[in-house]
């Protein structure tokens, strides 16, 4: 049996850097504005996660409301969720990230991106895609404003 989950995540720039996508840093001076350290790379996957799992949302289980979050480290959050998704019964067949941003570059990073994900979610680089787009100038994100990510995770049942 196979499951499917999908993710998304945005923060607006404003934050206290460093831009972290997928735990890497790919800005020492800019950061986005969140409860933890706003990587909208590593809150979209956990979500995908949860999605296919049936396990709820990351707001859920970490909600902004509670100041234990303040600043976490969204790596070790997403570790967690990976934690509890596997308990579930599932495992990961193949995870593919899109991350929306008008400036920032991926390219750079995207080896690295990829081998931090399928560090912490158990899993093969080859089963973990890393991409990127813009807006084209367009809304929010096209003015520089902010970061979007979108995560989606084919998962199967383990017998």
């Amino acid at each position: 049996m196979i499951r499917v989950g999908w993710g998304y995540d945005v923060h607006a720039f404003g934050g206290v850097g460093p831009l972290l996508l997928a735990g890497r840093i790919i800005d020492p001076d800019r950061g986005l504005v969140g409860t933890s350290d706003a990587d909208v790379v590593a809150h979209a996957v956990s979500d995908a996660l949860l999605g296919a799992a049936a396990l709820g949302d990351l707001g859920s289980l970490f909600p902004s409301s509670d100041s234990r979050w303040s600043g976490a480290d969204s790596m070790v959050l997403l570790a967690d969720v990976f934690r509890r998704f596997a308990g579930a019964g599932l495992a990961i067949a193949h995870l593919d990230v899109t991350v929306i941003a008008e400036r920032v570059r991926i390219a750079p990073h995207r080896t690295t991106m990829r081998e931090q994900l399928a560090a912490v979610l158990e899993t093969g680089v080859e089963s973990v895609s890393v991409k990127a787009t813009s807006t084209d100038g367009l809304g929010f994100i096209g003015r520089d404003e902010g970061v979007a990510a979108v995560a989606v995770v084919t998962a199967s049942v383990v017998p």
